[in-house]
């Protein structure tokens, strides 16, 4: 029998391994268009905005993800392991830390064809990256969950999460991934390493529980066995059209609030865009254009804010469509404050919270 290698058709979607492989059958002559995207976004988000992309006329998309626990962490570190052979396209990532990595490793190419940058728009200058080498859009925010069956005043600070009434009784996602991973190099390039320290050990000594991802910490606090804890706005609307139990607050502006400590504040809510991105040397160059511009544009901006993770759009004519999406007082630290700091990040996390410890 001999085996058909192009095809006209897609007929299956085969997940193993965290991987997602679309297989084509049926046709034969020139290969169909396509184009390669690693992605750690959700994979309901992302099966939305592949199926858009394609029915708009763009080229094949083959997928490949990654899981709730480590996210953007494992497919980073599958780029770095292929850059000699690129397999990959298009770099679409939910947070922004690997982005990062990847542009210190030289494996990005700027994204300034002329689809992409009239894609880019009027996007504040924050959200592009140095060399042009990534932009973020669709963006989430690092929330205080809280189950609203519990009694008393909700909390609003990472002091208030520190508080007796609550020991025992707070989770958050393993910080080695994730927004976690972003929110506490954010601690650390915004207040420094010795303010960071203390905002996590006293969180620790409460009792704060470690959990595989953002979501399974809202589910821990649906089901009641936390009353608080970190996470994502997405997670938290996705728990709402649940009907869950389960609501946010916007991190408030606090001062110190622990004893003997001078640096244990907030400035209001952490935002994280998602992050797009090429791959240098990936196998097909042209298509990965198009698909990045499609990842910018505000079909993809309105349905990512439309969907259950009810992302933050970053073009302005679309954000004034959801108001209601709008992070109020977010908090100012620089990109390049949490790049310099993650380093110092990372240990901090290992020292405080080991991968089997």
């Amino acid at each position: 029998m001999t085996l058909k290698l192009f095809a006209c058709r897609a007929v299956a979607m085969v997940v193993a391994a965290g991987m997602f492989i679309r297989v084509f059958a049926g046709c034969e002559g020139k290969p169909p268009r396509e184009v390669v995207l690693y992605s750690s976004a959700d994979s309901d988000v992302l099966a939305k905005v592949v199926s858009a992309y394609e029915a708009s006329g763009g080229a094949k998309v083959l997928v490949v993800g990654d899981t709730e626990a480590t996210k953007t962490t494992g497919l980073v570190q599958r780029l770095l392991i292929e850059e000699d052979a690129p397999r990959a396209d298009v770099w679409w990532s939910s947070e922004a830390l690997g982005t990062f990595t990847l542009k210190k490793r030289g494996l990005l190419r700027p994204m300034d064809s002329a689809v992409v940058r009239a894609a880019i728009g009027d996007r504040d200058a924050a959200l592009i990256g140095p060399d042009g080498a990534w932009v973020g859009f669709a963006a989430r925010a690092r929330v205080i969950a809280f189950n609203t069956k519990v009694t008393g005043a909700s909390p609003k600070s990472l002091g208030d999460l520190a508080q007796e009434r609550f020991r025992g009784r707070i989770g958050m996602a393993r910080p080695q991934f994730g927004t976690t991973r972003t929110h506490v190099a954010a601690l650390v390039g915004a207040f420094g390493e010795e303010a960071a320290t203390d905002i996590l050990e006293a969180l620790k000594a409460n009792g704060l529980r470690l959990y595989d991802g953002n979501s399974s910490v809202v589910r821990a606090i649906a089901e009641g066995e936390i009353d608080a804890g970190l996470t994502d706005t997405d997670d938290v609307w996705a728990a709402k059209e649940n009907g869950w139990p389960v609501e946010m607050n916007f991190e408030a502006s606090s001062e110190p609030a622990v004893a003997g400590s001078s640096g244990w504040r907030t400035s209001g809510p952490l935002v994280i865009p998602n992050t797009v991105a090429l791959i240098k040397g990936g196998p097909h160059p042209e298509e990965a254009d198009r698909l990045a511009a499609f990842l910018l544009s505000p079909e993809v901006e309105r349905l990512l804010a439309s969907s259950r993770s009810r992302n933050t759009p970053t073009l302005p004519a679309v954000a004034s469509e959801y108001p209601e999406l709008l992070v109020p007082g977010p908090w100012a630290v620089s990109t390049s404050e949490i790049v310099q700091a993650s380093e110092a990040a990372a240990a901090l996390i290992e020292r405080l919270f080991p991968l089997g410890g």
